[in-house]
């Protein structure tokens, strides 16, 4: 019998952490819970396949924190992590740590089923200069004014500051936004920081 794949869910809140394990559960996976990012790292992580879910706010060591812990170890297993509206920032930084993927609160159940899917069957990821010679294709047809808008959210920035500093409206942004989406080829907000940072902005 195939093992079936382990999700570890941290998460300060019992009833995320609850709602989290039944879905994951009814799904097919083996869902394993912690409070901390501390009583995680206490357990041995198993060599079946795993990916992680986080909150990346948390008392003690936060998502952010567990993404660069987790590299310094050595530990390659996948995290994915959820963030308030607010954290947007947060998220962006902990892809540049090394996250897999963020998902904005509230979510639907089946962006995050996917989330875990996609993180679990990554293949090896490519190697750096084909990942920019990638990025940097999809990043060639952008306006100027688009790629202003992709530098001020690769820099965690709300859409009404973005339009403050470029003197135009939170509403432009927005399409400005929608406009990154479609040239890019992105999925989701994740998935467009992602392109960025391979890019090297």
């Amino acid at each position: 019998m195939v093992d079936k794949a382990v999700v570890h869910v941290i998460d300060d809140d019992e009833a995320v952490r609850d709602s989290l394990a039944f879905l994951l559960d009814v799904n097919g996976y083996k869902a394993e819970a912690f409070e901390t990012s501390n009583a995680f790292l206490s357990k041995t992580v198993e060599s079946s396949p795993a990916c992680i879910v986080s909150d990346i706010r948390m008392p003690g060591m936060n998502g952010i924190e567990l993404v660069r812990r987790l590299k310094s170890d050595g530990v390659t297993c996948p995290v994915i992590l959820i963030t308030g509206h607010g954290d947007v920032a947060l998220a962006v930084e902990a892809m540049k740590a090394g996250a897999v993927d963020f998902i904005e609160k509230p979510f639907d159940d089946t962006v995050l089923l996917s989330a875990i899917r996609a993180a679990l069957d990554a293949r090896p990821a490519q190697s750096e200069s084909a990942a920019r010679t990638d990025a940097e294709a999809r990043l060639s047809e952008l306006s100027p004014r688009e790629r202003d808008v992709l530098q001020g959210l690769v820099a965690g920035k709300i859409n009404k500051v973005i339009a403050h500093g470029l003197n135009i409206s939170p509403r432009t942004v927005e399409v400005y936004r929608a406009n990154l989406m479609a040239k890019t080829g992105a999925r989701s907000m994740s998935d467009l920081m992602r392109i960025a940072l391979a890019a090297g902005l």
